[in-house]
């Protein structure tokens, strides 16, 4: 979500210096690629970008494309064919053996529901939500909906798409989408028509809880706000939780631990890190968090100083489940030699997105299969009746 947030921000620049832009976005990949499929990329007619579509190989080509889009102010879509080994350009350089269909649409700043506005509205709330760019792969000269419809959590839906006997099969993927979590990509066909969509699900960024205000929860709020999570910080010492010593958080709280929760906005993406350095503090924390629906609450530590709190909360009455541990990591942190709090901050991170993914952060040359599925970008083809 970083990398949508700087776009908007972009684009509104753009608008208010009387620039014109373009997006550009990666829309299916068949094979392998330095970027995935939602991968974004804002160009202005200064040739200035923000956002990345590959790993730097395509964005020199993607420019020129970019451009060409906005002087014919019409959507472009083109293949890039990274596994070509004919191509010096690309294909040897890059390496990746994928091919990348990239979508560059011309952004018209009056209409209401232009890709970069359906953005914002998916950035603006702290929900799930479902984007949808629809694009022709049987023929790139005919017309290129590109991205038109926002689903929000609530039902609420905004934008248009050109094909209205499409409306109720697309909408009901959307929903299903929302509620599976996972993109998926769709071929419909119809009477003298054919489109595929881009059903993208996006998710709320990560909100990270640093609960403790001391030096060493510095590095672990830098890592987390370069990666684009919200921070926060709590802590009881109004000495150490200064907004100043920790600028780039949304929220600094100096609270006793019982009242942390009440101040802090927390959803299945919220994530917390104990690190005061203070047992009782620590404890009333854990108290408060192990019945809520945080998927990892991480402690700094040994192992025998959180079984000796999980004991004290048993005997005073507090019954922990077999779910509540299972969210709960401590020591906290993936085992890759950390000494220092920068190097603890970053396998405590690691450790984190591993939890919040599925995945066990294993080495990537140990990986027997692909690193991902080539199955999540397989399109399914269906048939419209009207």
């Amino acid at each position: 979500m970083k990398e949508l947030r700087e776009i908007v921000k972009a684009y509104d620049a753009a608008v208010h210096a009387g620039k014109k832009t373009a997006l550009a976005a990666v829309v299916h990949l068949d094979g392998s690629s330095y970027r995935r499929p939602g991968a974004r990329m804002l160009v202005s007619d200064e040739g200035e970008l923000t956002g990345a579509i590959s790993g730097g190989c395509l964005e020199g080509d993607a420019l020129r494309k970019a451009l060409f889009a906005l002087s014919q102010q019409q959507s472009k879509l083109v293949t890039y064919d990274t596994s070509d080994e004919d191509d010096m350009t690309i294909g040897i350089q890059l390496g990746c053996a994928g091919v990348i269909q990239v979508l560059f649409e011309p952004i018209n700043p009056n209409h209401p529901s232009n890709p970069i506005q359906l953005i914002r509205k998916a950035l603006a709330i702290r929900q799930h939500a479902v984007l949808v760019t629809l694009f022709d792969l049987s023929d790139k000269k005919n017309m290129q909906p590109g991205t038109c419809l926002l689903l929000e959590a609530d039902g609420h839906l905004s934008g248009s798409q050109p094909f209205p006997a499409l409306q109720e099969d697309l909408t009901a993927e959307m929903n299903r989408v929302l509620q599976t979590g996972k993109s998926v990509f769709r071929h419909f066909t119809g009477e003298g028509w054919a489109i595929t969509a881009f059903i993208e699900y996006l998710q709320p960024s990560v909100s990270l809880v640093v609960v403790g205000a001391g030096n060493d929860a510095i590095p672990m709020m830098q890592i987390a706000d370069t990666l684009g999570w919200d921070v926060r910080v709590a802590d009881g010492r109004n000495t150490h939780a200064r907004p100043e010593r920790f600028a780039s958080a949304c929220q600094v709280l100096v609270s006793r631990p019982e009242q942390v929760l009440e101040q802090l906005p927390m959803d299945e993406r919220t994530v917390f890190v104990m690190m005061t350095h203070n047992y009782n503090y620590d404890l009333a924390m854990l108290r408060a968090l192990l019945p809520t629906p945080t998927p990892y609450i991480g402690m700094l530590g040994p192992k025998k100083k959180l079984e000796r709190m999980l004991d004290e909360l048993r005997a005073g009455g507090v019954e922990v489940t077999e779910d509540m541990l299972e969210k709960v990591y401590g020591p906290a942190g993936l085992e890759i030699g950390a000494e220092t709090p920068e190097e603890i901050a970053l396998s405590i991170i690691a450790e984190i997105q591993g939890v919040l993914t599925g995945t066990k952060g294993g080495q990537l040359k140990r990986k027997t299969d692909v690193i991902h599925a080539r199955t999540a970008t397989q399109i399914s083809i269906k048939k419209i009746n009207g």
